[in-house]
Parts: structure tokens; C-alpha cells; sequence
């Protein structure tokens, strides 16, 4: 009993570590006070004067559209890389392949940022693209990131997954192709939306890619963020910080809902099948023996 106290008291000890300070986020969002520190009473006007900062607006809509090209790009590639890595048993060069993967994991972002501006730099010089620094060079440089998260979530989900299966649907006369977009993706479809939601959340984060590759007009959520926090917090960044807070929350309880109601629908339809199979058993008639 105490055990199982002391666990469910450290278990409330470090949601509250994670979830106060954005509950005190959001309160102080609505302060009508210019002061963050000063409470001055309830107001909405900080959310209503987002609508005139067209310069935050501007960055809000520039990260979001950028973290949406992440997440396809980065689910793209890395499911195609877990692919390899758990299908291709055997090829030549397939430990560097793997550690080219997972390097961008343990890689520190100022020295990804760095070689990759130099990068950008160098093949300006050399093929004249890209001629400036913008959203597509964010994006890049993003998705290169995240492909690594999403090729770990998926090479796990695929080392769990039965074979046989696949062989089956090969053995009627499926090809390959056939069988790996409506057998493998549906299968992994969880571990491909999971991906892509940490692709969308580490894109929408990232402060320090960003800074290295980004241009004139090409402001960030998380530097125009850093660059008026340095000047000191305002209600208005608290505002914006929640709306962020409220659209990602709407966003995991829609996808958690209807991977949910898919999950149902399957456990039914298996079920349904199961049953039908049963009673087909049942109604056989008997084989007489020979005499």
C-alpha cells in the first residue's frame, strides 16, 4: 500500500511538473494587464490583438504550412528507410546506411545547422540554387531531422509485424508493390501517423535549424517568439502560446478518435469473421464412414 502510494503520489508529482506551468500559461493569457507578473483581471483583448500583428500572424501561418510539408516529406522518407533497414537484410553498405539514418538523432542541431548551411552556400556558388534562403530551405533542413524519428518509430512497428501475411497475398499473385500499399501501410498505419505528428511538432519547435537556414521574410513561429522574449514576455505571446496549445490538443483528440473507431471497426470485422467461420464449421455436415 505504500508502494502503490508513493507511486501514484509521484505519478501526480510530474503530470503537475509538466501540465502547471501550461495551465499558468494559459491564465495569464487572458490578463488584462501589460505586465505578465502583475495580474490586472480578465481580459481577451491580447487574442483580439493578434489579429492586428500581422508580423506574428505572418510567422504563425509560415510554420504551420512548413510543418505540414515536414510531416509528408519526413514519413515519406522515413518509412522507406525503415524499410530497408528491416526488409534488405543483407547489402553493401548497410551499417553506414543505418548510421546515416540515425545520425541526425544524437547529432547535436547547431552542427546539422551549420553543415547545413554550408551546404546551401556552397551549392548557390556552385548550381546557383537555392539563390536565397527561405521556406524551402527550412523545410529541407526539417525534414531531414525528422526523417530520422520517423524511421525509428516505423522500423519498430515493422519488426513486430507477422510476415506470413505478406507471403500469403504474394502467394495469390499480388507484386510487391501491391502488397506494400494495401498490406504493409495499412498495418503500420498507427506507427506512420505517429511519425508524422512528431514531424509536425518538432518542425513547428524548431528554433535552432531554423535560424541557421532561414532568410530575409522567412520568420519562424519559434524565432519571432524568441526574438520579442528577449525584449520580455508579453500577454500577447501568451496568447498565441495557448492557441498553439489549444489546436494541437484538438488535433491529437481528432486523430486519437478515429484511429480508435478504425481499431473498433477491425476488432469487430475479425470478430464478425471468426463468428461466420465458427457457425460454416458447425453447419458441415459430418463425412459418414466408408464401410
Amino acid at each position: 500500500m505504500k508502494n502503490f502510494r508513493f507511486s501514484t503520489l509521484m505519478l501526480w508529482v510530474g503530470l503537475a511538473f509538466i501540465y502547471l506551468p501550461m495551465v499558468i500559461l494559459v491564465i495569464y493569457s487572458f490578463n488584462a494587464s501589460r505586465l505578465v507578473t502583475v495580474w490586472g483581471g480578465w481580459s481577451t483583448k491580447w487574442y483580439w490583438s493578434l489579429l492586428d500583428d500581422r508580423q506574428l500572424m505572418g510567422a504563425v501561418w509560415r510554420s504551420l504550412e512548413i510543418a505540414c510539408y515536414t510531416a509528408i516529406a519526413a514519413v515519406a522518407l522515413g518509412t522507406l528507410a525503415a524499410f530497408v533497414l528491416t526488409r534488405i537484410s543483407r547489402f553493401k553498405g548497410r551499417t553506414l546506411f543505418g548510421g546515416l539514418v540515425t545520425a541526425p538523432l544524437v547529432m547535436p542541431e547547431v552542427i546539422t545547422g551549420l553543415s547545413l548551411l554550408l551546404l546551401f552556400v556552397a551549392m548557390a556558388q556552385l548550381i546557383g540554387w537555392p539563390a536565397e534562403r527561405g521556406m524551402m530551405t527550412i523545410w529541407i533542413a526539417h525534414t531531414t531531422f525528422c526523417s530520422a524519428y520517423v524511421a525509428v518509430v516505423v522500423s519498430a512497428r515493422l519488426r513486430e509485424l507477422d510476415l506470413s501475411i505478406e507471403e500469403a497475398a504474394m502467394d495469390l499473385g499480388a507484386r510487391p508493390w501491391k502488397v506494400f500499399f494495401l498490406i504493409t501501410i495499412p498495418m503500420i498505419a498507427p506507427s506512420l501517423m505517429a511519425g508524422g505528428m512528431m514531424s509536425f511538432a518538432l518542425s513547428l519547435d524548431d528554433l535552432v535549424l531554423a535560424s541557421f537556414v532561414s532568410g530575409p521574410g522567412a520568420t519562424t513561429l519559434p524565432m519571432e517568439v524568441f526574438s520579442k522574449v528577449r525584449l520580455g514576455v508579453t500577454p500577447a505571446i501568451n496568447a498565441i502560446a495557448s492557441l498553439i496549445l489549444l489546436a494541437v490538443s484538438l488535433a491529437t483528440f481528432l486523430v486519437w478518435f478515429f484511429t480508435h473507431r478504425a481499431e473498433e471497426r477491425r476488432r469487430k470485422a475479425i470478430q464478425q469473421v471468426m463468428e461466420e467461420s465458427q457457425n460454416a464449421i458447425g453447419a458441415r455436415p459430418e463425412a459418414k464412414p466408408a464401410h
